[in-house]
C-alpha cells in the first residue's frame, strides 16, 4: 500500500506532505513523494529541485517513514506525474495542498488540483495549511 502526495516547499506542501506522513503511519506502507519542477517555486535549476529532494528524504528518514521521493522531468504536468505515480504504485491515496482563495476564487479550483481530483485513479484529500 502506498500513499502519493505532490510536494512543493509552500505552506500548501508542507500541509500535505505532514498529512500524507499520518496517513501512511495510520494506514501502513509507504509514502512516495512527487516534486516537480514545473510552474513551482523551485527556480531554474535542477539543483534546487535535488536539493529539496534530499531535504523531504532526510526528513522521512528522520520520521522513520518508509518513502520514494520522485523528482520528475521538465516538460512534464505535475498533474501527470502526480496521478501516473498514483497508477504505477497502486495507491489507496493521493495527498495535494490546496491554497486559500479569495470568495471569487473558491468556485474554481487550481488546474492541477482539478485534474487530480477528476482524473486520479485513488480518493485524493485535498488539505490548506492551518492559519
Amino acid at each position: 500500500m502506498s500513499v502519493v502526495v505532490g510536494y512543493v516547499p509552500t505552506p500548501e506542501g508542507e500541509a500535505a506532505l505532514d498529512t500524507a506522513i499520518r496517513e501512511v503511519r495510520s494506514r501502513g506502507g509507504r509514502l512516495v513523494v512527487v516534486l516537480s519542477e514545473r510552474g513551482h517555486r523551485f527556480g531554474s535549476e535542477s539543483a534546487d529541485l535535488a536539493a529539496h529532494a534530499d531535504d523531504v528524504r532526510r526528513r522521512l528518514d528522520e520520521a522513520d517513514v518508509p518513502h520514494d521521493v520522485r523528482m520528475t522531468s521538465r516538460g512534464r504536468d505535475v498533474a501527470d506525474d502526480i496521478i501516473d505515480a498514483a497508477s504505477e504504485e497502486g495507491s489507496e491515496l493521493i495527498v495535494i495542498g490546496l491554497r486559500r482563495r479569495s470568495p471569487v476564487g473558491k468556485l474554481l479550483l487550481g488546474s492541477n488540483a482539478q485534474r487530480i481530483l477528476l482524473d486520479a485513479p485513488c480518493p485524493v484529500l485535498a488539505v490548506k495549511p492551518a492559519g
